[in-house]
């Protein structure tokens, strides 16, 4: 897809913390090969993870491939994606170690606390939102979104994962998804359903489907929303924002994403 649409779609390679473990021992060595092979491509989605899956992986594991990635995208000069969970501790010290990061760090789906952005942005972090934001407190999140440089704000979906909490009538869905009610995915396509579940849907939120239950692309648009709420900022003004920073970010000596910077 990255060589069929160069402009909008951006090869990313790395070992994600989940699947250390299935590493083989020349991992590292074919990882180089396919950045020389692809000089467009970034790094990622690597981390560390001692959530409730990521605890399952030796995090001593994790730790030893996470560093060498990290010292893979700063030789490089490329940015690098970094996935995060319970262990921001860990990941300061380790970015604080190596860093900083010329070619940017994205802290995707950013849910750190407001006194490490300072730290993590003077490294070269960019700071990604999705609609996992929703899950902290609304005080908590407007704290740590109004600590971070707005040159530095980022948005994402993070489909099919992180499905926004917002009231049912706002949201897409994903074609096929079983977990999601049928009346669901008729919503829009029907009027007559459209208006029968304006009432239900303005009653109900995504808490209240399958925790399996598949996001859609097009609902970074809630993520916009509720960030730009917090921020007190124009929708506008924040889509802008994050577009510019975006192509910032991934504008790099052999990417250039949209044809500008």
């Amino acid at each position: 897809m990255g060589e069929e649409y160069p402009s909008c779609i951006i090869p990313c390679f790395g070992l994600h913390p989940w699947y250390v473990a299935e590493r083989t021992p020349n991992w590292l060595n074919t990882l180089k090969d396919l950045f020389d092979s692809t000089p467009s491509a970034t790094i990622g989605e690597i981390g560390l993870d001692k959530g409730s899956r990521g605890k399952q992986i030796d995090f001593m594991d994790q730790t030893q491939v996470f560093r060498q990635q990290l010292e893979l995208a700063k030789e490089l000069q490329r940015p690098v994606s970094i996935h995060c969970v319970r262990a921001f501790g860990d990941l300061l010290e380790i970015m604080q170690c190596i860093g900083p990061f010329p070619g940017g760090a994205i802290l995707h789906s950013y849910l750190g606390s407001a006194e490490m952005v300072p730290a993590l942005a003077k490294l070269g972090a960019y700071f990604s939102f999705s609609g996992y934001l929703m899950s902290m407190k609304p005080n908590k999140a407007k704290k740590m979104l109004k600590s971070v440089p707005t040159e530095r704000i980022l948005l994402e979906s993070d489909s099919p994962d992180a499905l926004p909490n917002s009231n049912l009538g706002s949201l897409q869905w994903v074609p096929g998804d079983a977990s999601v009610p049928q009346v669901l995915h008729n919503q829009g396509r029907e009027p007559n359903v459209s208006n029968s579940m304006d009432c239900q849907s303005q009653a109900s939120d995504a808490l209240t489907l399958p925790k399996e239950t598949l996001n859609h692309p097009a609902n970074i648009h809630n993520v916009l929303s509720y960030v730009a709420s917090l921020l007190e900022m124009p929708e506008t003004e924040l889509a802008e924002i994050s577009y510019r920073n975006a192509l910032r970010l991934f504008s790099f000596p052999d990417l250039e994403v949209g044809g500008n910077t």
